[in-house]
């Protein structure tokens, strides 16, 4: 069983800086991929970035140049840098993890971003 953690969210005026981490803990081998997702009022989870172990990142096009997704394998925590940040990049942030053995996914509880013009 894994436990996600996030921390970070907050309230920033557009243009602003927000880093959110998320923080894995429980008993398992090892997490293949963390992304961070969210999701705004009367709208579907969408993915905001993903990095597997070994590095490799993708983006939402809408966040692409603006965020930055880290990881920190030896602690098993995942890091989203948001930099000029939009009213539109208002959400509840979910960190999410996939395990390596048996491709499980987990979720943590969500922390709210707010951006205001």
């Amino acid at each position: 069983q894994v436990q996600l953690v996030e921390s970070g969210g907050g309230s920033v005026h557009a243009g602003g800086s927000l880093t959110l981490s998320c923080a894995a803990s429980g008993r398992f081998f090892s997490i293949n991929k963390m992304a961070w997702y969210r999701q705004a009022p009367g709208k579907q989870r969408e993915l905001v970035a993903a990095i597997t172990r070994d590095g490799s990142t993708n983006y939402a096009d809408s966040v692409k140049g603006r965020f930055t997704i880290s990881r920190d394998n030896a602690k098993n925590t995942v890091y989203l840098q948001m930099n000029s940040l939009k009213p539109e990049d208002t959400a509840v942030y979910y960190c999410n993890a996939v395990l390596i053995v048996g491709g499980y996914v987990y979720w943590g509880q969500g922390t709210q971003v707010t951006v205001s013009s």
